[in-house]
């Protein structure tokens, strides 16, 4: 079985140049537990109306150039990674309450997407985002999977969620994950990984399927705040 590090890693590498970082320690969570998606997974499917939520006290984020802002829980937190931004752009990291990393938001990034093998896909969630809109072409918000470790039962499949300017794809099977939406004159991504073997500092793994934590309030959180990404006024 891998350790938990390696299977972090995994997960990882599937949302390209997503920021993580692994912890370190012994796997725990046994290999019968672990998750991987299941048949029903691998058939598309899209919840068709998200929950609203409370957000009258959340808070607004405006990215140091200016340029994007969007919201978030009063409890979670902002952390300025400019060290790490691409030449001319952003990179920030929002976090939970508890320190559990949600996503990541960066700007101007110039690279090109690879296809070496298509996997068995399946959409959790999406919708579209018109306040992103880029010559008249708007990017959708979705929580995709990939069933990319099929001969290793004991990983979890690749497991995302963001924003994406790519087209659907087309029939059961997908290029690996690549989350990256039109943004100025290059890319930007506003994304995070599911990894149901992770929890925050402090908090047991809450191993589970990538359907039963649509259903979650951390989810809707994450959903909620990734989706209200819009221009700065």
């Amino acid at each position: 079985m891998p350790t938990r590090k390696a299977v972090l890693a995994l997960s990882c590498a599937a949302v390209l140049m997503t920021a993580c970082s692994a912890p370190t320690g012994p796997p725990v969570v046994s290999a019968s537990a672990t998750p991987s998606l299941s048949k029903a997974a691998l058939t598309p499917a899209v919840r068709a109306t998200p929950r609203p939520s409370a957000q009258a006290e959340w808070k607004t984020y405006t990215t140091p150039d200016g340029q994007l802002a969007f919201d978030y829980p009063p409890d979670w937190s902002v952390k300025d990674r400019a060290r790490e931004a691409a030449p001319g752009g952003v990179f920030v990291e929002v976090l939970s309450g508890a320190g559990k990393s949600m996503a990541t938001l960066r700007t101007n990034i110039q690279t090109k997407p690879d296809c070496p093998a298509k996997y068995p896909y399946a959409l959790m969630d999406s919708q579209v985002l018109p306040a992103l809109k880029q010559d008249g072409a708007a990017p959708r918000f979705i929580f995709e999977g990939r069933d990319d470790h099929g001969s290793y039962p004991t990983r979890p499949a690749s497991l995302a969620y963001g924003i994406t300017s790519a087209a659907p794809p087309v029939g059961p099977s997908a290029c690996p994950i690549f989350q990256f939406f039109d943004w100025g004159s290059g890319l930007a991504a506003f994304s995070g990984v599911y990894n149901p073997v992770v929890a925050a500092p402090g908090d047991t793994p809450d191993v589970d399927t990538p359907e039963a934590y649509t259903a979650t309030e951390e989810y809707d959180e994450v959903r909620q705040t990734i989706t209200s990404l819009r221009p700065a006024d």
